[in-house]
């Protein structure tokens, strides 16, 4: 397999293009009048850029599945000077044939497909070192300190938007286009805002919170407006292989579906056992280490009791799993940290003596009401109804509205959470296990 370098990828788009030019030399002698006229013009193109597509360079991060493949046959169709960039970010060997697995193996394979089946050149660059450092080891690293991470916003934001924006700038595109179930407009002051999908059920900006103003501007996301069926439509009307492919899975790195086998091997204090506690610190039960367990969690606690138990905390350096009643899930403060902005204006500005706003703690939940505040030289939220299950280690994500093609307005990493109320008689009574299971 070929693993291409950007100054080999530069190389071979140049010699594209001065073939094309000594094939049809008046063709490409108009064409860069049209692209000079068009250029002095205020006429936008439909990635809201000046020029003609054809003139206009795109770089598609191509995964293999059908909605980066669709992206990149669309603007293909369009006229655009489409390149399909694949990413190999970890060693293939045992997801190559796992169904939902990604960035490996037959999914580079279809890719480079596809790129064929539209005719557009493609090139595979090897990321696995940087995928390492800055996803996989901070996943492992996360777990191990007690939080529940979300993998893929940190390849969102360390990978794609930071390392393959870079590339695609070097390569000459105008933008980097993905297949990612967003959408972004452009406001009047010519900037670009994140909105939610139209399709609710792929929305995928919850994961894309920490994108920059910067990055924005230079990122498209062709499929925003569209439903998942019409989009593996338009893959069947462009003939591609790929449009009854399974959809990848969140954690596209682990090979055994086990992500506590790759825990189990980078931060091996993870799987240390432990004792799991009630919320008075009786102990009430043992563990095989934190990494089997996260907040909101009730099945597999391996413990027995006449009312449910559920994980409320995970105590890293004690090692501790502490369990309550559902109620003591209930969290209405949150602490954030690494928080990102991409609303009008400044953060301070706007935050001012409180912000209400609408936030999604998990991915699968619908935004709920909230405040957003400055505290202590960092933010908080304040959660008007409280929420169950707010983890360490998941995203805080702020929008403007609570459902619809809601604009994103950035977001942060929970950091921790408390309650407000004090805990009720019901949540202090005495331990209620009964006996431990086995």
């Amino acid at each position: 397999m070929l693993h291409a370098n950007t100054a080999y990828i530069k190389e071979r788009l140049l010699s594209r293009i001065r073939q094309a030019t000594r094939a049809f030399p008046e063709k490409a002698a108009a064409s860069d009048a049209a692209a000079i006229a068009a250029m002095t013009g205020t006429m936008l193109n439909s990635l809201d850029l000046k020029g003609r597509p054809q003139d206009t360079r795109v770089v598609v991060a191509m995964s293999g599945g059908v909605d980066s493949s669709v992206t990149a046959a669309l603007l293909k169709s369009e006229g655009y000077d489409v390149v399909g960039i694949t990413l190999q970010l970890y060693d293939h060997g045992a997801a190559t044939h796992r169904k939902g697995a990604c960035c490996a193996g037959q999914d580079i394979h279809d890719a480079r497909n596809v790129a064929e089946r539209i005719g557009i050149p493609h090139y595979v660059l090897d990321y696995e070192n940087r995928f390492r450092e800055s996803v996989i080891d901070n996943f492992a690293d996360s777990y191990a300190s007690g939080e529940t991470p979300v993998p893929c916003i940190e390849c969102n934001r360390s990978i794609k938007f930071r390392d393959l924006l870079k590339t695609a700038r070097e390569l000459g595109a105008a933008v980097l286009a993905t297949g990612h179930y967003v959408a972004s407009r452009r406001l009047a002051d010519g900037s670009r805002a994140l909105l939610c999908a139209a399709d609710a059920d792929r929305d995928q900006s919850y994961f894309l919170f920490a994108t920059t103003r910067a990055q924005l501007d230079y990122l498209r996301f062709p499929l925003g407006d569209m439903t998942k069926p019409e989009a593996r439509e338009l893959a069947r009307r462009f003939d591609l292989e790929v449009a009854d492919k399974h959809d990848s899975q969140d954690i596209c790195f682990v090979p055994s579906g086990r992500y506590t086998d790759i825990i189990g091997r980078l931060r091996p204090n993870a799987v240390l056992p432990g004792d799991i506690v009630d919320l008075e610190g009786q102990i009430i039960g043992t563990h095989q280490g934190i990494v089997h367990f996260t907040v909101g969690q009730r099945r597999g606690l391996g413990i027995a009791s006449s009312a449910p138990l559920y994980v409320v905390r995970l105590e890293a350096k004690s090692r501790r799993v502490v369990v309550g009643p559902r109620e003591a899930l209930r969290m209405d403060r949150i602490v954030l940290r690494d928080v990102n902005w991409i609303g009008d204006g400044a953060l301070e500005r706007a935050v001012g003596e409180g912000l209400e706003i609408f936030v999604r703690v998990r991915s699968t939940r619908a935004p709920q009401p909230a405040w957003l505040r400055a505290a202590n030289g960092g933010y908080v939220i304040e959660l008007v109804a409280g929420e169950e299950g707010v983890s360490p280690g998941q995203a805080c994500v702020f929008y403007d509205a609570p459902s619809g093609q809601a604009r994103v307005l950035g977001g942060g990493f929970i950091q921790s959470a408390t309650a407000k109320r004090a805990a009720t008689d019901a949540m202090r009574q005495p331990p209620l296990v009964e006996a431990m299971r086995g």
